[in-house]
């Protein structure tokens, strides 16, 4: 029989990262009191294809009635296991800058089972101080800290031109995965996970989006006035 771990790594990622909206509506029309949800009502509400929502689903071995749809509370239960955000982990954070700082207040992680037990920066003066109750510590202090852990979840807010040198020592000091919240792509070993989170990438993507919109718009003007 295969693990969870196994059967996670077979499911294609486009299907993971959908996986997360279709719990949040499935949430969001259970505190309606809501107990049955079709595969269209979740299609029409997040933007995405009825049978894709049907097909994502199906990796997760929860079969809906016909002409009735999906039980809420089941599927609430089954995507919250199967995208691990029953379990409790645990990371250490790096770069206690004014991103890693906002990450240190945002209590909400845990609902989704990631707590940040510590933060790492090379600035002594806060050194010894804390976030949200998240002790800081200096860089030096990490491979210490780690194998009295075991934690092997990091998340990584350095500078950009820190990064590669950062995610280094994070996985000589025992780190198998990495949350990458800068724009840099690191380099790491194959046996590493890294998940790259770059809120300036996606910046891009819109600011480029509503050019394109402005450059529609102006051209239709142009267009009227001939």
């Amino acid at each position: 029989m295969n693990n969870g771990s196994e059967i996670l790594f077979k499911v294609p990622e486009p299907t993971l990262r959908r996986l997360p909206w279709y719990l949040a509506y499935a949430q969001l029309v259970l505190k309606d009191g809501e107990t049955y949800l079709s595969s269209t009502q979740i299609a029409k509400n997040i933007a995405v294809d009825a049978s894709m929502v049907a097909k994502d689903l199906s990796f997760v071995q929860i079969t809906g009635k016909t002409r009735v749809g999906y039980d809420v509370k089941e599927l609430v239960v089954i995507l919250e296991k199967f995208l691990g955000f029953t379990n409790s982990h645990k990371a250490f954070l790096f770069g206690v800058g004014s991103l890693g700082g906002a990450l240190m207040h945002d209590s909400g992680l845990e609902q989704y089972g990631l707590q940040i037990a510590a933060g790492f920066d090379v600035k002594h003066e806060i050194t010894g101080t804390s976030i949200n109750r998240v002790p800081i510590h200096h860089c030096d202090r990490f491979k210490e800290l780690q194998k009295k852990t075991g934690i092997n979840i990091g998340i990584l807010t350095v500078p950009v031109d820190k990064a590669q040198e950062v995610s280094e020592i994070m996985i000589e000091g025992g780190i198998k995965a990495i949350w990458n919240f800068t724009p840099y792509r690191i380099r790491v070993p194959e046996r590493i996970i890294v998940q790259n989170t770059s809120i300036y990438a996606h910046l891009a993507v819109m600011f480029n989006r509503l050019n394109e919109i402005k450059a529609c718009e102006d051209c239709e003007k142009h267009k009227m006035k001939m």
